[in-house]
């Protein structure tokens, strides 16, 4: 503004870019680019821990975001199913589809755009396993999993399957079959989610109460199941992530410190489940969020 001449006459052009920039904000909030992070972080380790060296850097980046674009497609058409329990709690009301912002015609056509270009990216770019896995993430997360939140606390264990497998869609877009590095990728990520998603659960629960989502601390406000859940997939979480060592993905720095990573995350879950205060769930969520990120670094580390 202060280039602008004193005579300037107002700037209805401004006016214009600045909705424009806060029409395409809502279009990638719509994509869920934090958790489409993770998505890209994985996909990227999974196919360079599949991929044989030297490593083709722009065929990773095509399978990257091949995975990426179905990903962000499947969050998109998710808020438009759920744009109305989203309008109940506090936490989303404030989405793009919830607040009216973008209507969900419009967010239709660009979620079924985002995963078919995805999709297609894939299946012309890497190879039609990966292809065909990234399609049961759509169906399996739109299909399965969002219509089972309203019904059942199962959906919690569906929905960790299309989480974990954009890890295997980069192994297999790299390495051409599953094999076991590809299936110890899936499980550990898919593993992970449970002890994660119980401490979102039991800190949003009054949320998913008003929404009507029968997440374990909604059904059961004493919390028990849920720190029981979370105990039991973090300690089976510990013996899998080793299973790279002994594959040959990774050595003995990585073991050990898979090793003790696991055992911090369960000593969390086990607080949690003792507990169950606010606290101890807040504790096992930034845990579980330090937890991830640094396997996938040492375990690509290891690689190098």
């Amino acid at each position: 503004m202060k280039d602008l001449p004193v005579n300037a006459a107002p700037s209805i052009p401004l006016v214009g870019a600045r909705r424009s920039a806060a029409s395409v904000a809502d279009y990638v909030a719509l994509t869920k680019p934090r958790l489409n992070f993770l998505v890209v972080a994985t996909s990227a380790a999974g196919y360079y821990l599949g991929a044989a060296a030297p490593l083709d850097v722009s065929a990773m980046a095509q399978a990257v975001i091949g995975t990426a674009l179905v990903a962000g497609g499947a969050a998109v058409l998710n808020q438009l199913y759920e744009r109305d329990t989203d309008a109940m709690m506090r936490r989303t009301r404030q989405r793009p589809l919830p607040a009216g912002r973008v209507v969900p015609a419009d967010a239709g056509v660009f979620g079924a755009a985002l995963s078919a270009g995805g999709l297609g990216l894939l299946a012309a770019r890497t190879n039609w396993l990966a292809a065909g896995l990234a399609l049961t993430t759509l169906l399996v997360y739109l299909a399965v999993y969002t219509p089972m939140k309203r019904r059942t606390p199962a959906a919690t264990l569906v929905g960790a399957v299309p989480g974990a497998l954009p890890a295997l869609i980069g192994w297999t877009a790299s390495h051409g079959s599953v094999a076991v590095g590809g299936a110890a990728l899936f499980a550990i990520v898919f593993l992970w989610q449970v002890p994660h998603f119980m401490a979102i659960a039991w800190l949003y629960r009054d949320d998913y109460g008003q929404a009507g989502f029968p997440m374990l601390p909604v059904i059961e406000p004493n919390g028990l199941r849920a720190g029981r859940q979370a105990v039991a997939y973090a300690a089976a979480l510990l013996p899998v992530a080793l299973v790279p060592t002994f594959t040959g993905l990774a050595g003995r720095f990585y073991l050990v410190a898979a090793a003790l990573l696991g055992a911090a995350l369960l000593l969390l879950a086990v607080r949690f489940w003792q507990s169950r205060t606010d606290a101890s769930a807040r504790a096992l969520f930034f845990g579980s969020i330090i937890y991830l990120p640094l396997v996938w670094i040492v375990l690509v580390a290891s690689k190098l």
